[in-house]
């Protein structure tokens, strides 16, 4: 287990190089510090289930860099997936969208769907950029514990099982984002979180 400095100017390098070989990297977010395996190492996603003692019904959201990443990662994007996609990205919003056949089970696990994001964070950017654009990503805590907006907290709660901790300060937004799914034009909203349901909901009934 290694903690370096979000300001080394190593940091970005060396995180997207523990990512390629399959180690798991925490890394600051707007939201809270989340711990990243890369989406086509299956053996690390599985890693990030045993350090959080996380239920293997949950599927593990991504975080990416660029919007050219949904057709990479998503089938069948729509207009409203678009819309919320380019009015809340980057920022506190997941969207949960049918998953690309080449992704991983243990990213997706039975549902057939991932759940995308872009964070408003140029550390985890950065990160997410130099690992190929896409990493598998969750909140950096014990399943079902509070949780971390420090690197302190993140190192307290996942120890020696993390690789590699990025240490960016304290994050500026504590909650987790808004997760939200689109059912037959439908918006159905899964997780309340930092962003406001009724603004995504207002900007699908924008034309």
């Amino acid at each position: 287990m290694r903690v370096i400095a979000a300001n080394d100017a190593a940091a970005v390098d060396e995180a997207a190089r523990v990512l390629r070989e399959g180690g798991l990297v925490v890394f600051p977010t707007d939201t809270v510090y989340g711990v990243g395996a890369a989406v086509d190492r299956p053996d690390a996603v599985a890693r990030m289930y045993v350090a959080k003692g996380r239920p293997l019904d949950r599927p593990i959201p991504v975080l990416i860099a660029d919007l050219d990443q949904l057709e990479r990662l998503a089938r069948d994007v729509n207009d409203a997936i678009l819309r919320l996609a380019r009015r809340f990205w980057p920022g506190a919003l997941t969207i949960v969208v049918p998953a690309q056949p080449w992704l991983p089970v243990e990213i997706v696990r039975d549902t057939g769907a991932v759940g995308l994001r872009m964070p408003d964070h140029p550390v985890a950017l950065a990160i997410i950029r130099a690992a190929g654009g896409a990493v598998a990503t969750t909140s950096a805590n014990r399943s079902g514990e509070r949780e971390a907006c420090t690197v302190e907290e993140a190192v307290a709660a996942l120890g020696e099982t993390v690789d590699l901790y990025v240490d960016g300060g304290r994050t500026p937004g504590g909650i987790p984002s808004t997760v939200v799914a689109l059912q037959d034009g439908e918006i159905r909203i899964l997780r309340r979180g930092a962003l406001d349901p009724a603004l995504v909901e207002q900007a699908l009934r924008e034309s």
